[in-house]
This record gives C-alpha cells, sequence and structure tokens, in this order.
C-alpha cells in the first residue's frame, strides 16, 4: 500500500468508526472490547475476504414493487398486542398505548454512502408517513442494516421518540445530533412508563462501522415487558444459552421476533447469524407464544438468495413435526394482532 493509499484508507476508516465506550470491566467487557460469553469467536477480516472472493450468492429479484401495507390503528390498547412487519428487522410493535418501532431502516442502502453498499431488493413495507406515533426505538447494535442515520433522524425530529441503544452507541447518535438516548448493558432493565419496562438481554454477535471499531461497543437484544405481556426482539444473532437463560427470566413470552436470513456459507456466518434451522429451535426453546421470522428478504447481506430463507425455515418445521405451528411469516406491511397465551 502506497503511503497516499494508507492515508486515505486510515481518514475513511476514521470516518466510518464509531465512538469507543469506555467502561468497567465485565464478563463481556476487557475495558477495551465487548465480546460473547460461547464460542465459536466471529471469523475474522481475512476469512471475510476469502468469503467475498468466493461467494456464491442465491438468486434475488432486481427489485420487487410492492403496495403499501395499511396504514396501522394510532394506539392499541386493553391487552391487544399488535406486531406489523416492516422490513429486515425492522417491525412495529403496539402495546399498552405504545409503539414501539425497532431496528429501523427505511433508506435505500444498509450502508455509511448513498453510492454503494447492500441495496434494498423492495421498499419497506410501510410508508414512512403512515407510521402511528413512535413512542419508542430500540436498537440492538451498529451495523449499517440495524443502526440507520437517516432514518433515525427523521424519527428523532417528526416523532420524538425515547431511543434505548447498547452500551456505547450513545455517543454515535450523538454525533448525529440524536440527544438522550438510554444505553443499557446485558441484564439492565429500564421503564418506558408506569408499567411498561424493557431489558437488554445478551446477543452472540459482534459490532462495528468500519474496521478500526470492531466490537467497541455492544450487540444486544430487548425484552419488553408490559400489561399484555412480554415481548423478545433477537435483532441479530447466533445460536446459544442465551436463548435458555431467556426462557428461564421472562417465560411466557407472547411474541419472538427471530432472525433467519444472511446465513450462508454457515463455516462464515454461523458464529454470528441464526440458519433457519436454528431459528426453530430457538423457538422450541424459548417456547414462545408466537414467533415471527424477521432479517430477511430485504438486503442481500449473506450467500443465500431471496426466497430461501422461508423455504428453508418451512422445511425445518415440517421436519420437527410442526407443519402449522405458531411460527409466522408477514409479508412485508403486514400487521397481525398477537393471540394471548393460552393457559
Amino acid at each position: 500500500m502506497t503511503g497516499g493509499a494508507a492515508l486515505a484508507y486510515l481518514m475513511m476508516d476514521r470516518f466510518l468508526s464509531a465512538p469507543r465506550y469506555s467502561g468497567p470491566q465485565t464478563d463481556h467487557f476487557d475495558g477495551s472490547k465487548f465480546h460473547n460469553l460461547e464460542p465459536p469467536e466471529k471469523k475474522g477480516f481475512i476469512d471475510f475476504l476469502r468469503w467475498r472472493f468466493n461467494s456464491k450468492q442465491g438468486y434475488w429479484n432486481e427489485w420487487t414493487e410492492l403496495l403499501a401495507g395499511s396504514a396501522p390503528p394510532s394506539r392499541v390498547s386493553e391487552g391487544r398486542l399488535r406486531v406489523t412487519f416492516i422490513n429486515h428487522a425492522t417491525t412495529l410493535i403496539q402495546m399498552d398505548d405504545v409503539n414501539i418501532l425497532t431496528d429501523p431502516i427505511w433508506s435505500e442502502r444498509a450502508s455509511p454512502v448513498t453510492w454503494a453498499g447492500p441495496k434494498r431488493h423492495k421498499p419497506p413495507g410501510l410508508r414512512f408517513c403512515d407510521l402511528p406515533p413512535i413512542d419508542l426505538v430500540i436498537i440492538s447494535h451498529n451495523h449499517y442494516d440495524h443502526l440507520d442515520i437517516q432514518t433515525l433522524r427523521r424519527l428523532y425530529v417528526e416523532h420524538q421518540p425515547r431511543f434505548i441503544v447498547g452500551l456505547g452507541n450513545r455517543a454515535l447518535l450523538e454525533a448525529y445530533g440524536i440527544a438522550g438516548a438510554t444505553e443499557l448493558d446485558w441484564w439492565q432493565n429500564s421503564e418506558i412508563r408506569d408499567g411498561l419496562s424493557i431489558t437488554c438481554v445478551p446477543a452472540k454477535h459482534f459490532s462495528g462501522r468500519g474496521l478500526s471499531d470492531v466490537d467497541t461497543t455492544l450487540w444486544c437484544g430487548y425484552v419488553i415487558e408490559g400489561a399484555s405481556g412480554r415481548i423478545y426482539f433477537a435483532a441479530d444473532t447466533s445460536f446459544g444459552n442465551h436463548f435458555h437463560e431467556i426462557r428461564r427470566r421472562f417465560s411466557p413470552l407472547r411474541l419472538a421476533l427471530l432472525p433467519i436470513g444472511a446465513y450462508l456459507p454457515r463455516w462464515f456466518m454461523q458464529p454470528v447469524h441464526l440458519s433457519p434451522e436454528d431459528a426453530v429451535e430457538a423457538h422450541n426453546i424459548l417456547n414462545a407464544g408466537v414467533s415471527m421470522a424477521i432479517h430477511f428478504g430485504t438486503f442481500a447481506l449473506g450467500d443465500d438468495g431471496e426466497f430461501e430463507p422461508v423455504m428453508k425455515l418451512r422445511e425445518a418445521l415440517v421436519e420437527k413435526g410442526q407443519a402449522n405451528p405458531p411460527f409466522w411469516v408477514l409479508d412485508p406491511g403486514e400487521g397481525r394482532d398477537v393471540p394471548p397465551i393460552k393457559v
């Protein structure tokens, strides 16, 4: 690498990289970086290059035009729980008169720039202007497909919601003018309003927006608890013992949102992403009243094709003897009322 190229690289990496978290050491933070509690650890940059140079990506339609879903109700109360799948890991959860968005992204690309990076293959299932008043935005980690600054800034201006993030991510939001986010560590809890709270729970993944900030901020999932029940948002995670611990602490779950896409090739993705088969196993461990698939069909982030995750999920459900289980696959923009847990 020439001196000029090295300087350009360092400047670009500094522009992309997120602020680093600083705090006391824990069982998952060594004072400099966060880490998962179970092996195997994620692959390194050389492995990433090996995958990219040998990638055999499945089929994706270049673009699928969709009719936007109907505008959701303004509020949901009296024990009802409603979920709308918007796209990727973006869902709208409505319960107890509170409207919650998970990892919202309306941008054309999951990227720091508008001219390169993973591009969406279908529009969001809901138009931004059709959103009800958003009270809470929860962000699982700082990857571009989960923490989209353009969308978050628009939400901040137009809806003024409360933001919940993992440790270290508040500084990134503040750098873009989004103030007041609440940071949580694994198993920390925050009250949203009387009778409604949220707990940050472990995930098995990683973080980073550049090359020099890898694992310097926390990744997580969330459990939301209120009068209408408990909802688990897994976000990005691979398979691990955290599913058993989440069930132990929070059972019964009325709804679990589980990722099924970007799982191939397994040698590279297995440490950080569930496969559809893993998602069925997690669903069974969690014993949720209903599970719903997320993280598929929008951005081509792995070698699996556009339709593979859903096809493999359905095959896995049949193989487990559950041809018609409560594991939903919603179309973008589709909303459903989640049934109460049967006692």
